[in-house]
Parts: structure tokens; C-alpha cells; sequence
């Protein structure tokens, strides 16, 4: 199921009621039975690999608090092979194959390995890692296990977050299942308000401008560099209001019910001065989960600093991995890693030249991240490294070729607004905080603000349907 459909809304208005109607003690059965139907709405035999997983995961929490020594260890390992495993398989298995073909056939030999036809779960990766922390964190000692086997397995199938994120550790989630939760009419309404957001940034941002950056990607030979570059420019908005849309809907949802979500996102585009700003704001469950359990495991600030950036692009590295196994996101991936080890490197340059620039530092701070990141994204989207590269040197040599504006024409000129839209609302947001639109305390703002974000939801939104761009991570 997925929250841009009509089925998601009745969904969610029918579990909401009943989670307020049913006592406290049967709710985690009514969520944890939603979020069961929630997920098997995609491929419902998966359902099953998850469920082999939470016992897996469940009962190693509990032998890893129970043991000492050697055995925790030996525990926590098989916890973390069993979910690595299934990830590897379904997410991995063909990509390794594929290249252990490519190698033999170099070679004149013939590779005896068959090609799986399979099939990747919806948001493995996210139900992977949420799931390690769990073992992870119980291992540390900072989590004591949990023994009612429903509230864990709700833990990691709670339905707003359970295929897109955010990546919760169980000292933030575990807790609030027990606890009661009552009706709370701003609590709801601010949770409406959030999810409103998502969908504005879903459908009427990243679904409007997909429409143009698709057709210019997927037809890259035919379009000027001029061309390639607004894609481009398109696809970092489209990317991101498309994933942290998802957040925002999740986090709204689990407001209305009472259950806090972190943060995941908070305002990265043509706003953050620096690349480590950028990780401190994009994605920040999955930067934190490679921060806290990689990049710290790894010797973090502690070890030499050349061998600190080293880990450091590693972890980037394996990050872009995770988001899909093809080589366009390693690259993206080792991209952003040398970006932020690069900035480390000469920050003393960058702070004299940020004095020569003087009161312009700022406004050619945020250019230059947003400039860097948008070339990065080129890989993103590409569907291999040699197209990534020929868009990329097409944008630089400013190559002559078409200039798509869309089907209808109108299409380029909704993109231009739906990015604008964004701009002037997170800049509001971020430099101007004390100026309360959607959120007034005035009804005559609160409900004009509303009537006008519908009205754009329902005449500029694309309602087709299209998934979300992470849910194939």
C-alpha cells in the first residue's frame, strides 16, 4: 500500500478510529494486524521473510541480556548474519552474479551460478537495519530486551515508517507502545498538518517535476546540455521532496495516534553551508544508523586523521550500496564521501577565502554544496555510469540539442512552480521562523492557508499513483 492512494486514506482514517476506540491493552494487536495488511498489500508471501526474521531477532535480544562473555557476541552474529543474509540475497545476490559472470566470460569460462528471478521486498533495507539496531543496542547494554513479542515485532513493522524509514532505534520507539495514548485534538490536528505538507511535497513537487526529469533522462541523447542541466536541477527537488514527503506523511501519521517519529529531514536544499551540514540534515536516521554502528566501530575522530577520511568514504561507500546494487550508487555514494573528506582536508583554505568574500560568503557557501551535490545526483538517476557521465559532460560542454518543456507545454512551467512553492516555504521556515501561516493562531490565516494548500494538492498534484523513489531500497 502506499500513502498516495485513496485506499491508504480509508486505511488510515478506519485504524486511527479504532486505535482510539479499542483500550489501551489491545491497540499494539490492532496496529501491529494493520501493519501486516499494510505490507502484504505489495508482494503478501514476503510477509513471511520478515516474520522469520523477528523471531530470529526477538529471541537473540533476549539470549544476548542473558549471557556473558563469548555467547553475547556469538549471539548478536547471528542476529546480524540473519538479517544481512536475507538482505544480501534478495537485494544483492543478482548484482554479484551478474558481475561473476562478466568476470568468467573475460576469462573464456562460463559461469555455473543461475540468475534468480526474485523479486525485492518493499523497504528491506530500512527493515534490516532498523531491525540491527535493535540487537545492536541490546548488546551495548543501552536496551534491555523486550519480551512481549508482539509490542517488538510492532517495533519493527510499525506500518507509518515501516517501509521508507525513518530508521527508529528502539530507546525511541519501544517505550511509546506501552505507554497509553489518549485522543489529543492538537496533537491530531498538528499531525494533519504535517502529513498535508508530505503530500504537497509528493504530489505536487516530486510527481510534477518527475514528469520533466524523466522525460530528459530517459531520452538523454536528444536534449541540450541547457536541458540536462534544469533535469538535473529538477531531480535534487524531486528526490528529495519525494523521500522526505514519505517522512512527513509517516510522521504526521504516527502524531495523530500519539507516537513520535525523529526527524529525518530538516530543510538540506539551497539552505546548509557545508557538506557536513548537508549529512546533518539529509536523511538523518540511515547518516546517524552509518555514523553510530560503522563509522564509530571503525575508530570514528579517534584513529590518524588520513585514516579517519579513509573510513570516512568507506562508510559513504557502503551507503551508496545500501541504496541500490548497481555501481551508479557507489559512485554517488564515494562522491559525497570525498566531498566531505575534501572539506575536512582544506577548511583552512575555505575560511580565508570565505573572509575575502565577506558578507557574499554565505549565498556562495550554499551554491557550492548545492552545486556539488546536484553533479553527485547525476548518478542517482542515471540507469548506468556511462550515462551518468555523458549527461554530466553534456551540462559542462553546454551541448546543442532539444529543449523539452514537457507534454503539454504546461508541464515546465508547474515544475517551475512546484520547486518555487518549496523554496519560499522552507525559507520562510528556516530564516523566518515567527511567521506562523499553516500554523497561525489567527483561524482566518490557519484555514486560508489550508484552503489554499488543498486547492494546489487537487489542481497541480499528480494522482497516478507512483511509488515513492525509496521504496525500491
Amino acid at each position: 500500500m502506499i500513502f498516495n492512494s485513496l485506499i491508504f486514506v480509508a486505511f488510515f482514517v478506519i485504524v486511527t478510529s479504532l486505535f482510539f476506540i479499542l483500550p489501551h491493552k489491545y491497540r499494539w494487536g490492532l496496529l501491529l494486524a494493520a501493519s501486516c495488511y499494510f505490507y502484504m498489500y505489495f508482494v503478501p508471501v514476503y510477509i513471511l521473510i520478515l516474520g522469520a526474521t523477528i523471531l530470529v531477532d526477538y529471541f537473540a535480544g533476549i539470549y544476548i541480556a542473558k549471557s556473558e562473555g563469548r555467547k553475547r557476541k556469538i549471539f548478536l552474529i547471528c542476529s546480524l548474519i540473519a538479517n544481512i543474509t536475507v538482505l544480501a540475497v534478495f537485494k544483492y545476490y543478482n548484482f554479484l552474479n551478474f558481475n561473476i559472470t562478466e568476470l568468467l566470460g573475460d576469462f573464456g569460462y562460463k559461469n555455473p551460478i543461475p540468475h534468480l528471478d526474485i523479486l525485492l521486498p518493499v523497504g528491506l533495507s530500512f527493515h534490516t537495519f532498523q531491525a540491527m539496531s535493535y540487537t545492536i543496542e541490546v548488546y551495548r547494554g543501552h536496551q534491555k530486551p523486550e519480551r512481549h513479542f508482539g509490542i517488538y515485532a510492532l517495533y519493527v513493522m510499525f506500518y507509518p515508517q515501516l517501509v521508507a524509514g525513518p530508521i527508529e532505534r528502539p530507546q525511541n520507539m519501544l517505550h511509546q507502545f506501552h505507554e497509553e495514548k489518549h485522543f489529543d485534538y492538537d496533537r491530531v490536528v498538528h499531525g494533519l498538518r504535517i502529513m498535508l505538507w508530505g503530500f504537497i511535497k509528493k504530489l505536487v513537487i516530486a510527481d510534477r517535476v518527475a514528469i520533466y526529469v524523466d522525460a530528459v533522462y530517459n531520452n538523454a541523447h536528444y536534449h541540450s546540455g541547457v536541458t540536462m542541466i534544469m533535469a538535473t536541477c529538477f531531480f535534487s527537488f524531486q528526490i528529495y521532496c519525494d523521500f522526505s514527503g514519505y517522512s512527513d506523511i509517516a510522521i504526521g501519521a504516527a502524531k495523530v495516534m500519539g507516537y513520535d517519529l525523529m526527524t529525518n529531514f530538516r530543510r538540506p536544499l539551497l539552505i546548509v553551508k557545508s557538506f557536513q551540514e548537508l549529512w546533518q540534515r539529509w536523511h538523518i536516521s540511515l547518516t546517524t544508523w552509518f555514523r553510530d554502528y560503522l563509522y564509530f566501530s571503525m575508530g570514528g575522530n579517534r584513529v590518524h586523521p588520513a585514516r579517519a577520511l579513509i573510513n570516512l568514504i568507506i562508510v559513504f561507500g557502503i551507503s551508496g550500496l545500501w541504496h541500490g546494487a548497481n555501481y551508479t550508487f557507489i559512485v554517488w555514494g564515494l562522491l559525497n564521501g570525498i566531498y566531505l573528506a575534501g572539506e575536512r582536508l582544506i577548511n583552512p583554505f575555505l575560511r580565508k577565502i570565505h573572509k575575502l568574500l565577506g558578507p557574499t560568503k554565505n549565498f556562495f557557501r550554499i551554491m557550492g554544496v548545492y552545486f556539488f551535490v546536484t553533479v553527485s545526483a547525476t548518478f542517482f538517476r542515471a540507469t548506468t555510469i556511462q550515462d551518468a557521465f555523458y549527461i554530466i559532460k553534456s551540462m559542462f560542454t553546454l551541448k546543442p540539442g532539444g529543449f523539452y518543456k514537457g507534454e503539454p507545454p504546461t508541464a515546465f512551467g508547474y515544475s517551475v512552480f512546484a520547486v518555487l512553492l518549496l523554496i519560499a516555504v522552507e525559507q520562510t521556515q528556516e530564516y523566518f521562523p515567527n511567521i506562523k501561516i499553516i500554523n497561525s493562531s489567527n483561524v482566518v490565516v490557519r484555514y486560508s492557508a489550508y484552503v489554499f494548500l488543498i486547492t494546489i494538492l487537487l489542481m497541480v498534484g499528480v494522482f497516478n499513483g507512483g511509488q515513492f523513489i525509496y521504496f525500491q531500497f
